[in-house]
């Protein structure tokens, strides 16, 4: 298990960039995939990118050319930068690790609040 805290939320305005910052407790070198997901009240939480270990990663379609996730192993850190935003990108971001697929436990953070508005 590995605790998962975001940082770097807050207020944008439309078109703006932002980068969220997701710091694990221990080492994620081993952590097999690690990803963000978001979620606006009373909607389902939603996968916006993922990276697994090997460096391979997965975009949600409405993210895809502005969103990257970048993980830095020596660091234990994995990164969501956002640019071009828009207004429905608003929601609260949470970051999560999943050991290794045979393992179907998810740790998450506690989240992290973005709004984008003018």
């Amino acid at each position: 298990q590995v605790q998962l805290v975001e940082s770097g939320g807050g207020l944008v305005q439309p078109g703006g960039s932002l980068r969220l910052s997701c710091a694990a407790s221990a080492s994620i070198f081993s952590i097999w995939r690690m990803g963000w997901y978001r979620q606006v009240l009373g909607k389902q939480r939603e996968l916006v990118a993922a990276i697994i270990s090997g460096g391979s990663t997965n975009y949600a379609d409405s993210v895809k050319g502005r969103f990257t996730i970048p993980r830095d192993n020596a660091k234990n850190m994995v990164y969501l930068q956002r640019n071009s935003l828009k207004p429905e990108d608003t929601a609260v971001y949470y970051c999560n690790a999943r050991q290794s697929p045979a393992d179907p436990r998810i740790d998450w953070g506690q989240g992290t609040q973005v709004t984008v508005s003018s």
